[in-house]
């Protein structure tokens, strides 16, 4: 039976992620001093830290490969519609004309289906490390789905 004090470091920890929303790189800082002061003395917490670095470093690896596949798509589209006039115009004046999808639909739906998928990324990271917390809290072990073990 785990003490009280472990299931609200638990808890904790898994909140702790959510600060990415506040500091930048939050959501690895916390968690990793809370888990590293805290992974000897108990088992309890030594999971549930792994569990939630385990789950933020596969979500970056996750969003890196999104933005991968989003990034060069709209630069591309973007470059092939660009006028040559409109980057060396002598007037200030920035305006672009007949901006042109029809060859790259394609191309801008796979662009477009992984910035929705990053959307639905974070939706459910938000939902996923509330659960996490409340499992935590509880006294259970809670594992994140679609996790990589970095750290084991």
């Amino acid at each position: 039976m785990e003490k009280s004090s472990e299931k609200n470091t638990s808890a904790f920890t898994h909140l702790s992620t959510l600060s990415q929303y506040i500091i930048p790189f939050g959501n690895y800082i916390f968690p990793i001093v809370i888990w590293s002061s805290y992974k000897d003395k108990s088992e309890f917490v030594d999971h549930h830290g792994k569990q939630a670095l385990n789950f933020q470093l596969s979500l970056l690896l996750y969003t890196l490969i999104l933005a991968l596949i989003a990034i060069p798509i709209f630069v591309t589209v973007f470059l092939q519609n660009l006028p040559i006039e409109a980057v060396f115009n002598d007037n200030e004046d920035f305006y672009i004309r007949n901006f042109n999808f029809e060859g790259n639909i394609g191309l801008l739906s796979i662009g477009a289906t992984a910035v929705v998928l990053f959307g639905l990324l974070k939706f459910v990271e938000f939902f996923l490390v509330i659960y996490a917390s409340i499992k935590a809290s509880n006294g259970e072990l809670y594992k994140y789905p679609m996790t990589i073990s970095f750290i084991k």
